[in-house]
C-alpha cells in the first residue's frame, strides 16, 4: 500500500467485489442460464414429439464400451446401445394401478412405471391439479433394458402381465408380481409397496440375461433457472457425484453406489439400496442430459421412492437420504441450518415466522463480525481529514504517506480491510441460506401472512421485493460511506434497485429472509452509529 488512495482504493475494490459476486450470480442464473434451458426445453419438446412413435435402435457401429455388472465382471455394451440410450417408447397401456397415502403410481405393459400422481393436498400445479411427476414421452423408471440386443428388440414388443390391476395400499403393504414371458427368458418383478409411497423391488430373469434397469429420466415439473436438477450418487466413501443437465457429455461408470437420483428442484426418481451396492452407467441423451442404467445382473434387490424430496420423508426411510437434496458448495453450512429451520418450525408451526426468527438468530451469530465491520467503517470515516491532511503533505513521497497513513490507522486501531472482510466471510450464510429456501418443499404451499400464502412462489404483488429494496436503499444512507470516487457511489446507489428487480421472480421465503435481514442490520448500523455519535458529542 502506497498511499491514502491505495489503502482506501483496496478496501472499496473488496467491497465492491462482494456485491458484483452477489449481482452476478443472480444476474447469471437469470440472464444467461433460464434462457439456455428453456431454449434446452423447448428442443427437447420437439425431439421427443419426433420420436413418440420410435421403437428402439440397435447402433451396432458404435464404438466398444465396456462396463461392469454388479460384480464386478466386464459387460460388452457394444451390442446394445439402445439398452443404455434415453430413447422412448410409445405410450403403452396401463395394466396396474397402485395407490398409496401420498401417491398413485400407474404401471405400463412393459412394466414401467407410467406416471405418479402425488396426493397430498400442497402438491398442485398452477391449474389446481394434482402434480404429476412425469411427462409422457420420457425415459420411464423401472425400464429393463437386456444386454442381448435381440432379446432386448423383443422384449419391447411383449407384453407383461399383473398379478393384480389395482393394488390399495393406503392402509397396509401389498405385493404386486410383473411377469415377461419372452423366447430365452422370464422377466419378473416382484414388488412391495408401502403407505408412504415407497417400494421394494426384486427383479429377476431366468437363463442368466443380463439386464439394465433405470430410474428413468428426472421429473419434470420444476426444472427452473435456480435450482440444479439432474443426477446425483452417493458412493460408498460417502462421496456425492453430481451431473447437471445439460453437462453429461461421455459415459461414466460408478461402482459402489448406495443411491441414484435424477432429480428437479423439489422432486426426485430415486433408487436406494444400503445393504449391496449398486453399479451404475451414466449415459447421455441427445440434450447432454444424464441418464442412470443400472447393472442388474440377472437379478437385483433394491428400493425406490418417486416424490417430493421432503426432508422428514427421506430421513424416514434412511437418514443418508437426505442427500438427495443438492445444496451446492456450502452444505457442510446448509445442512445444520435445514435442522435449526425445521427445528424451530416444529415450535413455530409457520414457516413464514420460522424464516424471520432463523434470521434474527442469524444475525445476533454474525453480530461480532457485523459489529467489527461497522466499526471500522465509523473510525474510517473519522479518520478521513487526517488522511486528506496525509495526502496532501506527502503527495510527492509515497513511501512517507504510506509510512504515515499506516502509523494513523494503528494509533487509532482502524483497519483499512475491516469494512469489508465480515461481509466477506458471511458469504458462505448467504449461500447456504440462499440453497436452504431454495430447495426446501417444505416451504411448498407454506403461507406466512396476509398475502404471501405459498413462501415457494414469488410474492404475488411484489410486495417483499419492494420492501427488500426500500430496506436496502435505508442501510445504505445511514452506513458512512469512505468512498471518494463518484462513480462507485453512483454504482452502490442503483444496487437497490438491481436487486429488488432480481428479486422480484425469487421464491417469497427467500426475499422475506433478505427483508428482515436488512431490517436488523439497520437496526445495528443505527446503534453503532448512535455510540460513535455519543462519543463525538463528549469530545467536543
Amino acid at each position: 500500500m502506497n498511499n491514502m488512495n491505495q489503502n482506501n482504493g483496496m478496501q472499496k475494490r473488496m467491497l465492491i467485489m462482494t456485491l458484483i459476486v452477489f449481482v452476478f450470480f443472480i444476474a447469471y442464473e437469470f440472464l444467461v442460464l433460464k434462457p439456455q434451458q428453456e431454449a434446452k426445453a423447448a428442443l427437447a419438446k420437439q425431439e421427443q414429439v419426433q420420436k413418440e412413435n420410435s421403437a428402439p435402435e440397435v447402433n451396432t457401429s458404435t464404438p466398444q464400451m465396456v462396463s461392469t455388472d454388479v460384480n464386478g465382471n466386464p459387460i460388452d455394451m457394444s451390442k446394445s446401445v439402445n439398452a443404455l440410450s434415453a430413447k422412448t417408447i410409445a405410450s403403452s397401456q396401463i395394466v396396474s394401478v397402485i395407490k398409496t397415502a401420498k401417491n398413485i403410481i400407474e404401471i405400463d405393459t412393459l412394466g414401467r412405471v407410467a406416471q405418479v400422481t402425488l396426493l397430498e393436498e400442497k402438491y398442485k400445479d398452477e391449474n389446481a391439479a394434482q402434480i404429476k411427476l412425469f411427462e409422457a414421452n420420457q425415459l420411464r423408471p423401472l425400464e429393463v433394458r437386456f444386454a442381448d440386443v435381440n432379446l432386448n428388440a423383443e422384449a419391447f414388443k411383449v407384453s407383461a402381465i399383473a398379478s393384480l390391476s389395482n393394488v390399495d395400499a393406503t392402509t397396509s403393504t401389498q405385493e404386486l408380481t410383473l411377469t415377461q414371458t419372452l423366447s430365452d427368458t422370464v422377466l419378473t418383478k416382484k414388488f412391495t409397496f408401502y403407505p408412504d409411497g415407497h417400494y421394494d423391488l426384486t427383479v429377476n430373469t431366468t437363463n442368466d440375461k443380463q439386464f439394465f434397469i433405470t430410474n428413468g429420466f428426472r421429473p419434470n415439473v420444476l426444472a427452473d433457472m435456480y435450482a440444479v436438477h439432474g443426477f446425483i450418487t452417493k458412493l460408498n466413501d460417502s462421496t456425492l457425484k453430481t451431473i447437471e443437465d445439460g453437462d453429461s457429455s461421455k459415459n461414466e461408470n460408478f461402482v459402489g453406489t448406495k443411491f441414484v437420483s435424477n432429480f428437479d428442484r423439489y422432486y426426485t426418481s430415486l433408487i436406494y439400496n444400503f445393504e449391496k451396492s449398486l453399479s451404475v452407467t451414466v449415459m447421455p441423451d441427445e440434450q447432454s442430459n444424464p441418464q442412470a442404467f443400472i447393472h442388474g445382473g440377472s437379478n437385483i434387490t433394491f428400493s425406490g421412492f418417486m416424490g417430493p424430496k421432503n426432508h422428514r420423508d427421506l430421513e424416514a426411510l434412511n437418514p443418508e437420504l437426505i442427500d438427495v437434496i443438492d445444496y451446492g458448495w456450502f452444505t457442510f453450512i446448509a445442512k445444520p441450518m435445514f435442522l435449526l429451520l425445521q427445528f424451530i418450525q416444529g415450535y413455530v408451526g409457520n414457516w413464514g415466522w420460522t424464516i424471520v426468527i432463523l434470521t434474527i438468530l442469524i444475525k445476533l451469530v454474525l453480530y461480532p463480525l457485523s459489529y467489527k465491520g461497522m466499526v471500522s467503517m465509523q473510525k474510517l470515516k473519522d479518520l478521513a481529514p487526517k488522511m486528506k491532511e496525509i495526502q496532501a503533505k506527502y503527495k510527492d513521497d509515497k513511501q512517507k504517506q504510506s509510512m504515515h497513513m499506516m502509523e494513523l490507522y494503528k494509533k487509532h486501531g482502524a483497519n483499512p480491510m475491516g469494512g469489508c472482510l465480515p461481509l466477506i466471510l458471511q458469504i458462505p450464510v448467504f449461500f447456504a441460506i440462499y440453497r436452504v429456501l431454495l430447495n426446501a418443499i417444505e416451504l411448498k404451499g407454506a403461507p406466512w401472512m396476509f398475502w404471501v400464502h405459498d413462501l415457494a412462489e414469488m410474492d404475488p404483488y411484489f410486495v417483499l421485493p419492494v420492501l427488500m429494496g426500500v430496506t436496502m436503499f435505508l442501510q445504505q444512507k445511514i452506513t458512512p460511506n469512505t468512498m471518494q470516487d463518484e462513480m462507485q457511489k453512483k454504482i452502490f446507489q442503483f444496487l437497490p434497485v438491481i436487486f429488488t428487480f432480481f428479486f422480484l421472480w425469487f421464491p417469497a421465503g427467500l426475499t422475506l429472509y433478505w427483508f428482515i435481514n436488512n431490517l436488523f442490520t439497520i437496526g445495528q448500523q443505527y446503534f453503532i452509529n448512535q455510540v460513535f455519535e455519543k462519543k463525538r458529542a463528549e469530545k467536543k
